[in-house]
């Protein structure tokens, strides 16, 4: 499978996707979508579309500070999940913050989000746990 990520500006199909991924969690966590906050937070984000096959199957938003690259968002189409683009993705993060010289990786995930068993598998691990979210965090060799 050859992922091509690229960047995006289309905020309307990174909302479309998160929510699309997001509703269940959002449900079972009695949480609602924020707009605003979306809004406000969209242009601080370096934000990229991942396409296979002419087809946007994913979204991956992220930052940075002088310690540590943040993966803001990674959401894959429900149809591609688990055939490796989210690992496509982490290791273009990896690629982006070892060029920048910045040795970690962090992001947070809802502790009942079954992809925190892919990023445990990609070498993440749990640093705190709050308000039913894992925050991990993994080093770059």
């Amino acid at each position: 499978m050859d992922a091509i990520i690229r960047r995006t500006d289309d905020k309307e199909f990174a909302a479309r996707i998160i929510r699309q991924n997001m509703s269940a969690y959002y449900k079972r966590l009695d949480m609602h979508w924020d707009t605003d906050l979306f809004d406000k937070q969209w242009g601080d984000l370096d934000s990229y579309e991942l396409v296979i096959n002419a087809s946007r199957v994913g979204l991956l938003c992220i930052n940075h500070d002088e310690n540590a690259y943040y993966i803001r968002e990674l959401q894959i189409d429900q149809k591609w999940q688990r055939q490796g683009v989210g690992t496509v993705a982490i290791r273009y993060t990896e690629e982006i913050a070892k060029q920048a010289g910045i040795r970690l990786l962090r992001l947070r995930v809802f502790c009942i989000n079954p992809a925190s068993a892919l990023y445990e598998r990609m070498g993440f691990r749990v640093r705190k746990t709050e308000g039913g979210t894992h925050y991990m965090e993994r080093s770059i060799l």
